[in-house]
């Protein structure tokens, strides 16, 4: 993504002019140049001029540039390479490219392979009163990049709240290996030395800023910084910010230039403040994002981009509302929604303009496993494991290797230690999951841990030795190879349900005969769990032939995959689920169309847990799986049918170009039926098969 910067010439007042050039002086002796910024004061509607002067060097001009009117042409050197490398590209289910691949796969903001998922913290208690005289101590790392230190300082005024949620935003899109984040209050500004420390200054206040801390700011970007601002009331000098309070949280499409000169659209909040050129001129203009105005063939600008010639001082500026808030109209979240991950994408090519890596930290290592059961269970399955234990007290599986005893085993080795001394967990609340849990034994064995690299690889090869009725279920606060269907990868982001539970199907039984229907009843009983509790019947979270779970049919919000291992008369079946309960970035999850629909009707529906939610979609699963062995598919199709996105749907078979036919409805062994005036009734099995719901056809997978 692009960002377009503008470079300015405005006057100087006596007093900051002296100050600036006493400042110089002494730090540096340079040319004067012509690069300039301004301050607006939110109560007025132009800002006044108050600047800073800059030594003058290079702008190379890029494509959405202009000159300001009565401005000379001015060339500078840009040290902005663009995305160098970055090759991970957003995709979702909402994007026409992924739908036609139909990728089964719950995105993090890290959108990286399934190799590279990044270590994210769980820690967000950093706050403006938590750091308090720790800048004079950051670490100035010469190796850094461009030789500053890997240091985030965020300036919101003092305002806690504004400084959780850009801490959090950047915690979403930056690589946490590399940088680290502060708040930066208002008197450490003028005091501590964090001006040779910092790799990266965010500027997010709400109130307008004093000559003194412009200065300072200023000098930080004369002395080579980078600079990206929020909503910020400093602002390029050639530039004024106009105030546009009719604007303020309301749903705009931001016209974004890359660097390709694409352009990008997306829907986004409003600041309700506008960039408008100084009548008296200025310097060079980078525009990288504009407002479509309500007056036709007009745009307003609202993200421009300036940069500092030798020294490599560089700055964006953004009066857009990047992150997701509440727009002031309830009828924009969907719009906004389907929006946030282009907004992402937005602010990643931003950050990666300005130096900060967003590129994948590397995998984490996978944790110890935890057994957690009710005490009968627990010493069956303790049982079992020890005999499968060699005389190291290893027991190994088709997938993984596990070392049992009452404490995680030190030190690297080739298998996970399986802890037998149940322990509190920071991501996974087992009192919560046990009270909401109903059923006679699936789920009843659980194995937890916070970071694996499939909860399928923590069962597989183990559940057909198990004894009958344990029950056992994996889950996991995060994945790194999440699978889906094909070569899929599920991407697992903390606030993701992922689990995988193991059942077993006799091959007589009505299920067993038609065995294809599991994963509909699974992908069914992840919907159930939502549209079935109390006041939540009216959330649309829908189920999206063959495996995926909807919001609508816009976003995707989770998906099944199912496999089986056939032994004797029985097939011993994993049932792997994903769903986003609590993880509201990229996309969306459970949590966010509760708020919203609370908001929307009055209502004061309690947001969902993942240890609620797992607990309640084995519930639910038991219960198909029960009606279904005793009255076959007619027990569920009427619930199936009421729950999915495609009753009637008029499609194209295989290509734009194929054959015209109607969803009929799933055939007797759980495939999609659908008829045509050319090939009459056609049963499409889901393992080769996937909808691209844009198009409204019916694609073969891709292998």
């Amino acid at each position: 993504m692009h960002f377009g910067f503008f470079y300015v010439a405005v006057l100087l007042q006596d007093s900051t002019f002296s100050k600036v050039l006493e400042l110089q002086c002494l730090e540096r002796p340079q040319p004067v140049g012509a690069l300039l910024l301004s301050s607006t004061t939110p109560e007025e509607g132009l800002c006044e001029s108050i600047s800073q002067l800059l030594p003058a060097d290079q702008l190379q001009e890029r494509r959405g540039s202009e000159p300001l009117p009565n401005s000379q042409t001015v060339h500078l050197e840009s040290h902005h390479h663009h995305m160098e490398g970055y090759g991970h590209h957003l995709h979702l289910s909402s994007c026409h490219e992924c739908l036609e691949l139909e990728n089964s796969t719950i995105l993090s903001v890290k959108y990286a392979s399934a190799e590279n998922i990044p270590d994210l913290p769980d820690d967000t208690s950093v706050g403006v009163d938590s750091v308090d005289g720790c800048l004079a101590e950051l670490e100035h790392d010469s190796s850094g990049f461009f030789g500053k230190a890997p240091n985030i300082l965020v300036y919101t005024g003092g305002c806690e709240e504004r400084f959780q949620a850009i801490y959090q935003l950047l915690l979403d899109c930056i690589n946490v290996e590399n940088n680290t984040i502060y708040p930066l209050l208002q008197e450490q500004v003028l005091s501590d030395p964090w001006l040779d420390n910092t790799r990266l200054l965010v500027l997010a206040e709400e109130e307008s800023l004093t000559a003194e801390l412009q200065t300072r700011f200023l000098t930080y970007l004369s002395k080579g910084g980078k600079v990206l601002g929020l909503g910020s009331a400093l602002c390029p000098a050639g530039l004024h910010l106009e105030v546009k309070e009719e604007q303020c949280l309301q749903c705009k499409k931001l016209i974004f230039t890359r660097e390709d000169s694409t352009e990008l659209e997306a829907t986004i909040l409003a600041s309700g403040k506008v960039y408008i050129r100084d009548p008296q001129g200025g310097g060079e203009v980078e525009l990288w994002g504009e407002l479509r105005s309500d007056v036709a063939n007009q745009r307003e600008m609202v993200i421009v981009r300036l940069t500092h010639g030798a020294d490599g001082g560089e700055a964006v500026f953004c009066q857009v509302k990047i992150l997701y808030i509440r727009s002031a109209n309830v009828n924009d979240f969907d719009e906004l929604k389907v929006s946030n991950a282009l907004r992402y994408e937005i602010l990643t090519e931003v950050l990666n303009s300005l130096g900060v890596s967003c590129e994948p930290s590397q995998t984490p290592a996978p944790s110890p496993v935890y057994l957690l059961a009710t005490s009968q269970v627990c010493d069956n399955f303790l049982k079992f494991l020890d005999t499968w234990a060699d005389e190291d007290a290893i027991v190994r599986f088709s997938k993984a290797s596990f070392r049992v005893g009452p404490e995680p085993h030190e030190g690297p080795s080739d298998f996970l230690s399986l802890v037998t001394e149940s322990q509190e967990m920071t991501q996974f609340v087992m009192e919560t999951y046990c009270k909401n849990l109903k059923t006679n034994h699936l789920g009843n064995t659980l194995l937890y841990t916070e970071v694996t690299t499939s909860t399928m690889n923590l069962l597989e090869g183990m559940v057909q030795h198990l004894p009958k009725n344990t029950g056992l279920i994996a889950v996991a606060a995060r994945q790194t190879q999440g699978r889906g269907r094909g070569r899929n990868a599920w991407l697992s982001p903390l606030g993701c349900a992922m689990f995988t539970v193991g059942v077993q199907v006799e091959l007589n039984s009505k299920l067993g005969q038609r065995i294809p229907f599991l994963q509909h009843l699974a992908a069914l009983a992840i919907v159930e769990a939502v549209r079935t509790l109390p006041g939540y019947q009216e959330i649309d979270v829908r189920v999206k032939w063959p495996n995926d779970i909807y919001y609508s049919n816009l976003m995707k919000l989770g998906g099944v995959l199912v496999t089986s291992t056939f032994v004797g008369s029985t097939f011993h079946l994993l049932i792997g689920c994903g769903f986003n309960v609590t993880n509201s970035n990229p996309t969306v999850c459970i949590n966010d169309l509760i708020q919203q629909y609370n908001t929307q009707n009055g209502c004061s529906l309690e947001p969902l847990s993942c240890s609620q939610f797992i607990a309640l979609t084995l519930n639910c699963l038991q219960t198909l799986i029960t009606s279904f062995q005793q009255r076959g598919p007619d027990a569920v199709l009427p619930t199936y049918y009421k729950r999915w996105l495609h009753s009637g749907t008029q499609v194209r078979l295989w290509s734009e170009e194929g054959p015209e036919a109607q969803v009929v409805g799933l055939d007797d062994n759980g495939f999609l039926q659908v008829c045509s005036k050319e090939e009459g009734m056609v049963s499409v099995e889901p393992d080769g098969n996937s909808f691209d719901m844009l198009k409204n056809l019916v694609v073969m997978k891709q292998h």
